[in-house]
């Protein structure tokens, strides 16, 4: 008996250490995971931003010179003809480098925050595809973290493309809310729908979702959010919801006067009127007390 009990106890420990590596291993390709998103991010951006501002340059300078020689080339209508062509193919060039530049990383993000280039992006979409989208994005008072609005974006980016591709929807809404504690993006088709059988993979984290899902489920973990994906035959819903938190935070204007400020806050921290990062913050709590 003694025995039996010694070898329970020694099977005990042993899972309790097994269960740490796991553990371990697990916040370790998690957080690998999120670094290759975050690399991911930097690198749509700076690709971005080359093909804007070298390539896109190249292109605006050649029509220039096509530009300058179809309008000196009278007297030979053959050339002139092949110039206006080249003109015409430059122009078509700028336009998909400008958009592949845009569909990397919108400079919208950036400068007015997820709603505006959420806006340019579902219009440009429903031209591209044909699909009516329509929008119903509640006003915010502030911006969100920026990394919060490009994890949103790249979840609408990835949740349309595949309702162009899968869905069969003519027909796409496309919500946002900002609620006391929690933002949620919302993607609704009226297509055929995801058969049962895919749709109870899409909704496990194994290699079985496919990179798109699986991109989207660890955008929102990183966040501390969740990814809630519903389908049947009137079509497919898909939301995006992320915690906020109200944090106040003391501002002192004189020698002795004090006085808080609300300040929005996800899980990874607090957000100026810019919607920058200034402060860690893990939990809900108060970092001010008399």
């Amino acid at each position: 008996m003694w025995i039996l009990s010694k070898h329970s106890k020694q099977l005990a420990i042993e899972h309790s250490q097994l269960e740490s590596v796991v553990l371990e291993r697990t916040a370790q390709v998690q957080s690998l995971s999120q670094r290759l998103l975050k690399v991911q991010d930097d690198e749509r951006r700076k690709l971005a931003r080359d093909l804007h501002d070298s390539t896109g340059q190249t292109l605006v300078a050649l029509k220039i010179s096509a530009s300058f020689l179809q309008e000196h080339c009278t007297q030979d209508p053959a050339a002139r003809a092949a110039i206006a062509e080249v003109v015409d193919l430059v122009d078509q060039a700028i336009d998909e480098i400008r958009t592949m530049s845009y569909l990397l990383h919108p400079p919208l993000l950036d400068e007015v925050g997820f709603a505006c280039a959420a806006e340019w992006y579902i219009d440009g979409f429903a031209k591209r595809s044909g699909v009516k989208v329509t929008m119903n994005f509640a006003p915010t008072p502030e911006r969100l973290p920026i990394s919060i609005e490009v994890a949103l974006f790249r979840v609408l980016q990835e949740s349309l493309t595949n309702v162009h591709r899968h869905s069969r929807a003519t027909q796409v809404e496309v919500n946002f809310q900002r609620l006391p504690e929690s933002i949620i993006l919302e993607i609704r088709d009226h297509g055929c729908g995801i058969p049962p059988d895919r749709l109870a993979q899409l909704r496990q984290s194994g290699a079985e979702t496919g990179v798109g899902v699986a991109g989207m489920r660890e955008r929102m973990h990183e966040l501390d959010g969740r990814l809630e994906i519903d389908s049947g035959n009137r079509g497919t819903i898909l939301r995006a919801i992320v915690p906020l938190f109200e944090i106040a935070l003391p501002v002192e204007f004189a020698e002795s006067t004090q006085m808080l400020l609300s300040v929005p806050t996800s899980k990874l921290g607090l957000v100026d009127p810019q919607g920058q990062l200034i402060h860690k913050a893990l939990e809900r709590q108060s970092i001010y007390s008399e």
